[in-house]
């Protein structure tokens, strides 16, 4: 059985949140590579969006995988492997020349990595090591660092394609993502310490066929997969739908900093609103509000005032799913495999996330615009609202045995 130490609450919010600056913080600024990479290849932007879809499903099906390892072994190998994935698929992403090795570097070894090195696992941790009236609120904590990231990096992104170019900028960030493996050894959890596995009273096989048995958890998929369509398409064609209609790069640099920013407190606000409200409820609000936001921001008189009163709300939006749906998953299942679980969970997400950044650049291609992207997003976004009402939260019933309720 794992040890009964654990790790101290700043420790694990500290190098957790670092972790998730770093991971989160880079690939949120890839939508500023779309024009220079695909100008420099010659490439139409379904080449590019077709690379990122496959970097948001590899990010998905390795997640789940990742999460088994960190149950099994703890996070902090599964972090340090994701560390070097990264640094590997940045300088590929710089210097293949094809859009066949754009989508095995930018696609696949990069969506590993951020398997590795992203909410599932840090997530896990931060279940096995804060206590659960504290859980919440943690996990809030560590999803604003992955908003601080983005409002961080993003800039910092633009401003090194500016002064280095696209290749250069993306081998600057090749060598700082590595980073994450020395911060990782803050994440060593005591019930690993020797590298054996973890014993558990519950088999991964029975845990699976409990959760996907269990109503809320199949709701809780659905739901996040509208999330992963909505963000994604908004971080990865916003800029180039802002530029289509005159306005500056600037101003999609801001406009994702900015989101970056209020995700702070909106991610920090949720976790805290997740200790005293329903959960479900929370989601449903977010998702619906989503919905609004995207269609005012259609409605209104584009201006650069609008896309960064645009930014400031759907900021607040944007990852603050991320603590309520993690939290309920605990709450239901318990956290002996929460990292599995989040990453079932967070597949259906980046399902919808190749859904919303493929078909962003393919009906774009298409059709010259984005309108028909966006009108989905709408509609998923009351559909997601709708199907987190009835989820519950309340502890799962498991005999003495273990079997399922």
């Amino acid at each position: 059985m794992q040890s009964p130490a654990r790790l101290s609450i700043a420790q694990v919010l500290i190098c957790g949140g670092a972790i998730v600056t770093l991971s989160m913080g880079i690939r949120h600024g890839f939508g500023l590579w779309l024009q220079p990479i695909t100008q420099a290849h010659d490439w139409t932007r379904e080449s590019f969006a077709l690379a990122i879809a496959v970097q948001n499903l590899a990010w998905g099906v390795f997640g789940i995988f990742a999460g088994m390892l960190a149950d099994r072994f703890g996070g902090a190998r599964v972090l340090m492997g994701g560390a070097l994935l990264y640094a590997a698929g940045l300088a590929g992403m710089a210097l293949t020349t094809t859009s066949l090795g754009f989508a095995l570097t930018a696609g696949v070894l990069i969506g590993m990595a951020q398997a590795g090195t992203t909410y599932a696992v840090v997530y896990g941790v931060i279940g096995r090591q804060i206590p659960a009236d504290k859980r919440s609120w943690a996990m809030g904590m560590a999803a604003a660092a992955g908003s601080f990231g983005q409002f961080l990096m993003v800039p910092v992104e633009g401003l090194l394609i500016d002064r280095l170019g696209w290749q250069d900028a993306l081998l600057a960030l090749g060598v700082a993502v590595l980073l994450i493996a020395p911060l990782a050894l803050g994440l060593r959890e005591p019930g690993f310490a020797t590298g054996a596995p973890a014993k558990r009273e519950q088999s991964i096989a029975h845990a699976l066929r409990e959760a996907f048995r269990y109503r809320s958890f199949q709701l809780l998929m659905a739901g996040y997969f509208v999330c992963g369509f909505q963000v994604v398409f908004i971080g990865v064609h916003m800029p180039s739908y802002l530029k289509d209609h005159g306005l500056s790069p600037q101003v999609a640099s801001y406009a994702l900093a900015i989101i970056g920013l209020f995700n702070v407190v909106g991610t920090y606000a949720v976790g805290v609103l997740g200790q005293r409200l329903s959960r479900p409820k929370i989601l449903s609000f977010i998702y619906f509000a989503r919905s609004v936001a995207i269609t005012v921001f259609l409605l209104a008189p584009l201006t650069p005032a609008s896309v960064y009163v645009f930014s400031a709300v759907i900021g607040l939006l944007w990852l603050s799913t991320v603590p309520p749906t993690n939290a309920v998953l605990a709450q239901i299942f318990g956290v002996a495999h929460l990292s599995m679980l989040s990453g079932f969970v967070f597949f259906s997400h980046q399902i919808g996330s190749f859904m919303g950044v493929w078909l962003g650049g393919m009906l774009y291609d298409r059709t010259g615009s984005y309108d028909i992207v966006w009108l989905i997003a709408i509609a998923l976004g009351v559909f997601a609202g709708l199907v987190n009402l009835p989820v519950r939260e309340t502890p799962i019933q498991r005999a003495p045995s273990g079997a399922a309720a």
